[in-house]
């Protein structure tokens, strides 16, 4: 069993520009799991870079809104929403709202930074 407490976790900033604070991942889980599960913040205004990772990923949404680019389609995510995101897809996420964007982003298999190519800069 693994607690993971959301006040002992240091955000960092994510190569594509977004705060992360990530809660369960092999590296810092006593199971055995093959994915993580990562907290992630934007800022009003705010876009993600274009990028894409080796693994699949899920976002759902906790708070605000925001227009999420997958390869060449846009959707418009909104509280509650999620979105499945096949391994290399080029993706990148807009922050729309008028209050931070909040979303967690579940990656199968886990999220690795050699995995994570920044597209633009």
């Amino acid at each position: 069993m693994s607690i993971i407490q959301n006040s002992k976790i240091d955000s960092i900033e994510g190569g594509e520009g977004v705060k992360i604070k990530e809660y369960f991942n092999p590296d810092n889980t006593l199971n055995q799991i093959n994915y993580s599960i990562a907290q992630c913040s934007l800022d009003v205004g705010k876009k993600t870079k274009l990028h894409k990772i080796k693994s699949s990923d899920i976002y759902y949404i906790l708070e605000g809104k925001g227009n999420f680019k997958i390869n060449e389609e846009v959707f418009c995510l909104e509280k509650y929403d999620s979105a499945h995101v096949p391994p290399n897809s080029k993706q990148f996420i807009e922050n729309i709202g008028s209050d931070n964007l909040s979303f967690l982003c579940i990656v199968e298999p886990a999220w690795k930074a050699e995995d994570d190519e920044i597209l633009e800069e």
